[in-house]
């Protein structure tokens, strides 16, 4: 397994542990002191969890060398695995949508104590430290699974400062239909975070150009050898980064020279744009402009 894959199935396990212990406590506490809003905060932080076993499920396949029948690798893996943890929350979403209506027919004003909004700091803090910690190591290694589920779980953190000043202002004396209207504000975070993952999914599986065309121009330009370029295109994501090119070159120098400066055109790409990306160079004769 690559090095890189099995520290992001290290990460997920501590980030697994850390959310189911932040949804136990919002549970417990949202259902003790009967707040729809704190509850539903809760199953939005089990979902978390959810998502980081099927994180590790799709780490394990993606990380699987390449073979016969996927001579190009088990990349996509970690991306189809980003699609279902999208159609979890959507469904999350609706179930706490339905119960937010039920409970608009029959408000019930939450029990407020101070342990319950101790209970709910502790978890904001846990939540704070989770998204940074996720999304630095994810940006490190490259991994796309650990950046898109650190921006996840980053909507938690003002998912439950809602909830916070819901609480807050039950407890001040607002009334208690304010909790339901709250639990309809986390079920459109919940939507949102749907919403970006399947929109970053379904770019990489649709083969979305990754890197800006100009950027990759600026970089051939370097080469005095290049006359021309065409066709220049990129997919993928940060850890599986595609990108290929037609350069146009005087049609006297050799293959051996041409062979060399495909290869330095590769490195360069890779030192300034993704040190993993894969690079393919299709060297042409140049016979001047048409």
């Amino acid at each position: 397994m690559d090095t890189n894959y099995k520290k992001v199935k290290q990460v997920l396990w501590i980030i697994l542990f850390a959310n189911f212990g932040v949804a136990i406590l919002k549970i417990v506490v949202g259902m003790s002191i009967k707040s729809a809003s704190m509850t539903a905060d809760g199953f939005h932080s089990i979902s978390d969890g959810t998502s980081n076993i099927v994180g590790l499920i799709g780490i394990g396949i993606a990380s699987k060398p390449m073979d016969k029948e996927h001579p190009y690798g088990h990349n996509k893996f970690e991306v189809i695995s980003g699609l279902f943890i999208g159609a979890m929350l959507l469904f999350l979403g609706g179930k706490i949508v339905i119960d937010a209506i039920s409970t608009f027919k029959n408000p019930v004003a939450p029990d407020i104590t101070i342990e319950s909004l101790i209970a709910l700091i502790v978890t904001l803090i846990i939540n704070i430290f989770i998204s940074n910690y996720e999304y630095r190591v994810g940006k490190k290694l490259n991994s796309y699974i650990l950046v898109s589920d650190s921006l996840h779980t980053k909507s938690d953190i003002f998912v439950t400062i809602g909830v916070l000043a819901t609480l807050i202002g039950v407890k001040l004396g607002l009334p208690a239909i304010i909790d339901p209207i709250a639990s309809l504000i986390v079920a459109c975070f919940i939507f949102h975070a749907s919403y970006e993952i399947f929109k970053s999914t379904i770019d990489v599986l649709v083969d979305k150009a990754v890197i800006d065309e100009d950027d990759i121009k600026e970089i051939l330009k370097e080469f005095e050898d290049i006359k021309s370029y065409h066709d220049i295109r990129s997919r993928g994501s940060e850890s599986n980064l595609h990108i290929d090119m037609h350069v146009m070159v005087e049609p006297a120098i050799t293959v051996e020279y041409s062979h060399s400066l495909s290869h330095h055109i590769e490195n360069r790409i890779r030192e300034k744009i993704n040190q993993s990306a894969e690079v393919i160079v299709h060297i042409e004769p140049y016979y001047g402009e048409k």
